[in-house]
């Protein structure tokens, strides 16, 4: 039995903020025109969740393609295949650790959505996706740059830097990603003393800790005053890269 999983409990979450991504004939034109997909091909993907990737991909690829999907959540793997046992696509599920899978099975291609940017060990995962696609398939990774997605966000009526502070969240990024390996936005949400200490922690000085706290209580009491009659809009950047497997 594996141990409770954090992303088990956000499917919700999870199936709200995909279906805003992409626009279909984008995915059809990276398919057709980057990709060059013409023939059936058996994917699998890394970090599944419900499934997503393949819900919007199957449809897309050429008929006869399969998907092979792998996560840790177990209510998640429950979910993606429910909605798969609706679908005539061939697939299937794994309920795993990706780190500590073991795929045997030769793929065409391997794919992961914003997953690699939670890991410690990206580059570990990204050679796992390698070693288990054949010669000329491809590894292909949808990740969110997370210093852009704050810079694309505009909530009316504010100025955007005493929100979005960008100097102080390149360097706490970029000093994570050298402490820990993890590249992305923790984003935690505690009382003041614990979230500027562990802001701290993290390589802020003290006075960088104080303005990051009052920029995100800003944006917290803006919501929570204004609601539905102020609008926020959002770019969650997400870069889509694509390699060949020699």
């Amino acid at each position: 039995m594996l141990m409770s999983y954090d992303w088990d409990e956000k499917i919700e979450y999870l199936r709200k903020t995909r279906s805003l991504y992409y626009n279909d004939d984008y995915l059809q034109f990276l398919i057709d025109k980057v990709w060059q997909i013409t023939k059936p091909v058996n994917m699998i993907d890394f970090g599944c969740g419900f499934g997503y990737l393949g819900l919007k991909l199957l449809e897309m690829l050429p008929k006869g393609s399969s998907y092979t999907g792998v996560d840790k959540g177990e209510k998640l793997i429950t979910e993606a295949k429910k909605l798969f046992s609706q679908l005539p696509y061939p697939s299937q599920f794994i309920c795993a650790d990706i780190l500590e899978a073991e795929i045997r099975e030769p793929y065409d291609l391997a794919l992961c959505h914003a997953v690699l940017l939670h890991m410690e060990q990206p580059k570990h995962v990204l050679q796992k996706m390698k070693d288990c696609v054949k010669p000329g398939g491809k590894v292909i990774c949808f990740e969110s740059h997370w210093i852009a997605s704050m810079s694309n966000q505009y909530l009316q009526e504010t100025t955007q830097s005493d929100v979005v502070k960008l100097g102080i969240l390149q360097k706490l990024f970029e000093m994570d990603l050298s402490r820990t390996g993890k590249d992305g936005n923790i984003g935690i949400k505690i009382n003041k003393t614990t979230f500027i200490g562990g802001l701290m922690e993290r390589g802020l000085t003290p006075e960088e800790a104080e303005q990051q706290f009052e920029a995100e209580t800003k944006f917290h009491h803006y919501f929570r005053e204004h609601g539905l009659d102020r609008y926020m809009v959002y770019a969650p950047s997400m870069k889509i890269t694509c390699g060949t497997v020699n």
